[in-house]
Parts: structure tokens; sequence; C-alpha cells
């Protein structure tokens, strides 16, 4: 990979799922979620209906306020993919996020 290499997320999404708030073994905020996106988007000159859900998690300051939100409450989400060790599916690690 480049240097110049980018990993960058934004998606409009409702909170599906949210997890009880955790503790790494460090000792940082943690939690899991589950977002839900729904939207009409225009590829190939043609309007094209999209869903998509996916898991996401949220660490440190970010976790803690996501903990206070509501379960379909919609969002804007900032962060990157990673897939875990022993996962197959990518999941959004959530940087930032605030109402759209």
């Amino acid at each position: 990979m480049s240097a110049a290499a980018v990993n960058q997320l934004v998606l409009t999404a409702c909170v599906a799922e949210l997890g009880a708030l955790r503790f790494t073994p460090a000792g940082l905020p943690a939690i899991d979620l589950r977002l839900e996106h729904e939207s009409t988007i225009t590829e190939a000159a043609q309007p094209r209906q999209v869903k998509a859900a996916l898991k996401a998690v949220a660490f440190g300051a970010v976790a803690e306020r996501l903990a206070r939100q509501a379960l379909g409450s919609l969002w804007r989400f900032q962060g990157f993919l990673a897939t875990p060790r022993n996962g197959k599916h990518p999941v959004l690690h959530i940087q930032d996020f605030q109402q759209d």
C-alpha cells in the first residue's frame, strides 16, 4: 500500500442494535452496534434503492456518547473499515457521529 492509501467512510444510518458499554482490557470504553442504511442512489443513470446493514464499533468518548443514543436514531457516521482477526466481514470503526 502506498502512503496515499485512503480508508474513510461517511454513512448516514440509523442505530438498529446497540450493545452494552463495555471496557477493553486496557480500560478503554467500547460499544458494538449494528447500523442500517436506506436510500436511493443513481447508478448507470438509473435510480436504485439501496439497503445496507453493517456492524460497527466505537471506542473512548465516542463509545460513551453512542451508549446514550436511542435505537432507531439517525446519524451521520464517520470512520474507517477494518476486518476483525477472526472475521469475514468488515466492521465500521466509528471515529465521529453527528445529526445529519
